[in-house]
């Protein structure tokens, strides 16, 4: 397994995207943000809800920081979804949209899509809640009191929506339906999970008992009933992730930009009274000073979350400002060094072939001295990516000087700066 991560970080690296697991192993900067994001916040989740913002720059790292926050909320046994916010897919003025990707977004501990697994990480939490609840061991037959316990405690439970837990009642009770034809039991649990996503058959759903469908006005709740949920299925809570499009407010009409900040605000205002839920929500500068799309044209808003402060991020601040973040060389020179091992671990034949570390200490600062201030990305972005460009070179026999490198790496990146 140790590998088979190895191996996925330095294609995602070689493609210049950040990994979707492992990114811990060669991460530099942010080891006490974290410590103390899991001291102050994920170890108290069942406490208290939360929010926090992310301010960044195009670059700045907030995927990375994603990343790294979401695989320490898996240790702490929390579930996790990391959410767009885009203009089309999951507007924040439609929250039953945002509803419906946080539920589509959901992961859990232990499951990684690449599996031999056929379910989605919902799935698995909704079978994972009957585990639990039911006391059941899904290797043998469910017996009739079993499931009879399971659904008795949740519909017990007033913190989750009726409608919810009918929803859930009736996929649990597939478990007992016959299963010479699994095809159908399939069909029936999927077109049940459609109501998750604000589609299906009202119809169908009437049929047991089902009158409420996720809308616009009851979203907000039905979140609450989301967490409570993943509560009884036997983990911490939930964190969400929001990550905002760049320039997704700047293409809103007026009312539609005031509903959007309406419904932040008044998630700020309520998220206390929702135990298990954290929310961090990564944006860039202009959200917060834009004087025609920023928060500062709503000042309610605008009060209540405050403007990011040039200092490097605090867990217990509501603002980290990544860009306040100064890299030093040596923290460059640290992360190509990590970097290095992790592709002789997956290459054992590179250990001899490949740049020792004084070598790539050295083609760190070359790269550095090529790489201008006012260049539009991030050094992080550039500074990976070339070095499994240096080391697939040097595998192959081949050779390169590090300005051909660095040139390449930056023609890639103005491309790719350029298809967005």
């Amino acid at each position: 397994m140790a590998k088979d991560i190895n191996e996925a970080i330095i294609e995602s690296l070689r493609n210049g995207i950040p990994p979707e697991r492992g990114v811990e192993k060669y991460s530099v900067g942010h080891e006490k943000l974290i410590e103390d994001i899991k001291k102050y916040h994920l170890s108290k989740i069942e406490v208290t809800g939360k929010i926090r913002f992310i301010c960044g720059s195009w670059g700045a790292g907030k995927t990375h920081l994603f990343r790294l926050i979401r695989d320490k909320a898996f240790e702490e046994g929390c579930a996790v979804s990391n959410v767009e916010l885009t203009v089309n897919e999951a507007p924040l003025n439609r929250f039953q949209k945002v509803f419906f990707n946080i539920v589509e977004n959901i992961s859990i501990p232990n499951y990684y899509p690449d599996e031999d697994n056929y379910k989605k990480p919902f799935e698995s939490l909704i079978e994972t809640a009957l585990i639990k609840l039911g006391n059941i061991d899904l290797s043998i037959e469910i017996s009739p009191e079993q499931l009879n316990s399971a659904i008795t405690t949740l519909m017990k439970n007033r913190n989750i929506h009726i409608d919810f837990k009918k929803i859930v009642k009736a996929y649990w009770e597939t478990y007992m339906q016959p299963i010479e034809n699994p095809a159908l039991v399939e069909e029936k649990r999927q077109e049940l999970l459609q109501w998750f996503a604000g589609e299906g058959d009202k119809r169908r759903f009437r049929e047991i008992g089902v009158t409420t469908m996720v809308t616009k006005e009851n979203a907000r709740g039905m979140l609450k009933s989301l967490v409570e949920f993943i509560k009884t299925a036997g983990y911490k809570g939930l964190v969400i992730l929001f990550d905002e499009a760049e320039q997704s407010y700047s293409i809103m009409r007026k009312s539609t930009l005031r509903e959007a900040h309406n419904n932040l605000l008044s998630l700020i205002n309520s998220i206390e009274d929702t135990p298990g839920l954290f929310m961090v929500y990564a944006t860039t500068p202009d959200f917060y000073t834009d004087h025609k799309y920023g928060i500062v044209v709503y000042g309610a808003l605008s009060s209540r979350i405050g403007e990011p402060q040039n200092k490097p991020p605090n867990a217990l601040d509501t603002i980290w400002n990544l860009d306040a973040i100064e890299p030093q060389i040596e923290d460059y020179k640290e992360v190509a060094r990590k970097i290095r091992q992790i592709y002789i671990s997956v290459y054992p034949e590179a250990e001899e072939i490949i740049s020792k570390e004084k070598e790539i200490d050295k083609f760190v600062e070359n790269l550095y001295g090529e790489y201008p201030s006012s260049a539009p990305s991030r050094f992080w972005r550039i500074l990976p990516s070339a070095l499994i460009k240096k080391f697939d070179t040097q595998l192959a026999g081949e050779h390169l000087s590090d300005k051909e490198i660095y040139d390449d790496i930056m023609q890639w990146i103005r491309k790719d700066n350029e298809d967005k």
